[in-house]
């Protein structure tokens, strides 16, 4: 189903497509393919939704969105992986979210149950992100986007 809004002058034109990605693990890499896949969609003209699950909302209220850390079973490899990314001078999570917001439509939405399951200090994450909604809003938000990843 197509959305549709007026134009100023009462013209109609169709919304441009949601993208949505529940991020739920928050490992470098992972975060890393949510911020550029956003990114990217945002920039391809999507209007790009990145809904903060359990541990990316953890990460973020701990100031700790940008910090290079992989999943134990590459333990071997992170710090040759750290360095590459360093000397390729790869941007910042925070960076690609802020990037993202002045290319496209890219909005960042803390699920609030969230935010009490995790412990978390409420205004850590409330002055990081666009919104915090309950997963219903957030559902109905996401309900016909026409890309859906889970990552």
């Amino acid at each position: 189903m197509c959305e549709v809004c007026c134009r100023d002058d009462g013209t109609m034109m169709s919304q441009p497509p949601k993208f949505v990605i529940f991020a739920h693990n928050a490992t470098y890499d992972k975060l890393h393919q949510v911020a550029t896949i956003g990114m990217t969609a945002a920039a391809m003209g999507k209007d790009v939704i990145i809904v903060l699950l359990f541990w990316t909302i953890k990460k973020l209220a701990e100031g700790k969105i940008d910090q290079l850390d992989f999943p134990p079973e590459y333990a071997e490899s992170a710090a040759d992986v750290a360095r590459l990314l360093k000397e390729k001078k790869v941007p910042k999570i925070s960076d690609m979210f802020h990037d993202a917001k002045q290319v496209g439509k890219f909005r960042l939405i803390a699920c609030s149950a969230g935010l009490e399951y995790m412990g978390v200090d409420n205004q850590a994450v409330e002055q990081n992100v666009d919104e915090v909604l309950g997963l219903p809003a957030i559902l109905k938000l996401t309900e016909e986007a026409e890309t859906k990843l889970f990552i």
